[in-house]
């Protein structure tokens, strides 16, 4: 059976701003109030997609949210038309606005949880829209995301489930907190769900916590994963503490190579014993690499983004790193690298790239992209819309250019302006895609 594997990066949004909104991502806060570059973060992030397509991988993308959020500011009583709701938000609720105006669901390893449907016990392919629980501003994507995804993925072959019910204590990320480890893609996986605590646990720590046990216990259960092809794994309370407000910020996996940090986990001989038991059965031996804290320390893992990377499997077998420059600007991350693709494992070429208007924003190459295994049938049944090539591709910077700011502040979210001008924006991307009605404002 033929598997692709393809990587849905986010489009960055319009409203891509530093609102350092992110309590825990280090680099979000770090960034707050100063001036970002729209224009520039999508253009860096379709220069990485073209960079998958020249390589060989199939490459999809999922559009931005339609942001301010107007329907969430008539929550909180603001009345009129759109234009009237945005500007009196600016003025009474400046705070407010700038949550329901992040461009976050640009970090699509958010999105969703995905089982292929190799995987699933009924043999189709599942989605579970992350409901965000820890931050406001990003509880309020799941909705939409879940229209994108059905967008997307229609037909019987798919399932998209609801976001996981409940208020904060039932916290999913989505695939930042979830891995998959096979002998290849088209094999039956073992599931790697990492969560940071027990919903109803009160846990003290510098930062919070964000993925619940029993949400990731949920979302397998209505995946239809078998319980011998799973593994659920506790985030070391160090890491979380340090910066690692996701797995996906300290450990990376692809086929059987799971790359992570010393201090990624809470008991690693055990969660290592258990993977390589479960692994038995499905026919393959996991590698796993190992990054000790005198080498790269947590702090130089965090700041770098060096996991949060893309460990990518290319067709002759061979496997590459995609990072952040940053990686290769920090010397304790360079000289790692280095090491790595002179040794003997698995890592044959790492490839750094541009990413800095979302990095300093607290998402790497990784947190673009969320990984769907697809049969061909699969592939063929998915909305083509959702699919990159190079005509595409052009087509898509000519409309970033024609359309994004290349200078935006959270003090520029309440110009009713720049409200219709987002939305015209999007309402020309759904033309491109052949896609209209994904948003509510064109739904009337």
């Amino acid at each position: 059976m033929s598997v692709t594997e393809v990587n849905f990066d986010g489009l960055v949004g319009p409203t891509h701003n530093y609102g350092g909104l992110s309590v825990g991502n280090v680099a979000s806060m770090s960034s707050q109030e100063t001036p970002s570059n729209p224009r520039e973060a999508a253009l860096q992030g379709l220069a990485k997609m073209r960079r998958m397509l020249k390589m060989g991988f199939t490459q999809g993308f999922l559009p931005p949210h339609d942001r301010p959020h107007v329907e969430t500011l008539r929550g909180f009583g603001f009345t009129g038309p759109d234009k009237e709701v945005v500007e009196a938000a600016g003025k009474k609720a400046p705070l407010l606005l700038r949550n329901v105006s992040s461009a976050s669901s640009m970090w699509t390893a958010n999105a969703a949880t995905v089982t292929p449907s190799r995987d699933a016990s009924d043999g189709k392919l599942h989605l579970t829209p992350a409901n965000l629980k820890a931050m406001f501003h990003r509880s309020i994507e799941h909705e939409q995301t879940q229209r994108m995804l059905e967008t997307a993925f229609p037909g019987d072959r798919f399932v998209v489930h609801g976001a996981v019910q409940g208020g904060g204590e039932m916290g999913d990320e989505g695939a930042a907190n979830h891995g998959r480890l096979c002998a290849s893609h088209d094999a039956q996986g073992l599931h790697l769900y990492t969560y940071g605590r027990h919903a109803f646990e009160k846990r003290e720590g510098k930062y919070p916590a964000r993925q619940a046990l029993e949400a990731s216990e949920g979302i397998a259960r209505s995946h239809q994963v078998a319980d011998q092809h799973i593994v659920y794994m506790k985030q070391a309370d160090e890491a979380i503490d340090a910066g690692a407000f996701h797995n996906d910020v300290v450990a990376v996996a692809d086929g059987p190579v799971l790359l992570y940090h010393q201090k990624a986990y809470e008991d690693t001989p055990a969660l290592l014993d258990a993977i390589k038991r479960k692994a038995e059965p499905l026919g393959f031996e996991p590698q796993f690499i190992e990054v000790a804290a005198r080498d790269v320390s947590l702090r130089d893992a965090i700041v770098s983004y060096l996991f949060n990377s893309q460990l990518l499997t290319r067709a002759d077998g061979s496997m590459m790193l995609l990072l952040p420059v940053e990686a290769e600007e920090n010397e304790a991350t360079r000289r790692w690298c280095e090491e790595a693709v002179a040794g003997n494992g698995p890592i044959a070429e790492t490839l750094f790239m541009d990413l800095r208007q979302s990095m300093r924003n607290g998402g790497g190459p990784a947190c673009l992209r969320l990984r769907v295994a697809l049969t061909a049938e699969e592939l063929a049944a998915t909305n083509q819309g959702f699919l990159l090539d190079e005509a595409r591709s052009d087509q898509l910077e000519a409309w970033v250019k024609d359309h994004y700011r290349d200078r935006l502040t959270p003090d520029d979210l309440g110009d009713p302006a720049f409200l219709e001008e987002n939305r015209r924006a999007l309402d020309a991307l759904t033309q491109i895609m052949g896609c209209s009605g994904l948003y509510a404002f064109q739904r009337g």
